[in-house]
């Protein structure tokens, strides 16, 4: 049985703009065969929305709380949505 297709947005808060998170969360999302985007707030945090099967989104969500070398991840808040159909990942 495949995975069930999901949609998650997560806000990652800590020391994760200008680190190369966007670029890093991208290639991992890439990697895992997920689409959505990734997006640095003004609230210096990063929101990310990822679509997939439920297993590979829960990975980089994971993948999330750690992030690339360069970050330090403090928290990661993570919200249900509806499919939206992304056929793509996106750096925004």
């Amino acid at each position: 049985m495949a995975d069930e297709r999901v949609r998650r947005r997560a806000i990652v808060s800590g020391s994760v703009q200008g680190v190369g998170f966007r670029w890093s969360t991208r290639a991992e999302a890439q990697r895992q065969g997920l689409s959505g985007f990734v997006s640095n707030r003004p609230d210096a945090t990063v929101e990310v929305e990822l679509e997939g099967p439920a297993s590979a989104v829960s990975r980089l969500l994971a993948w999330l709380a750690v992030g690339p070398p360069s970050a330090a991840v403090a928290d990661v808040d993570v919200t249900e949505l509806p499919v939206a159909g992304d056929t793509r990942f996106d750096v925004r």
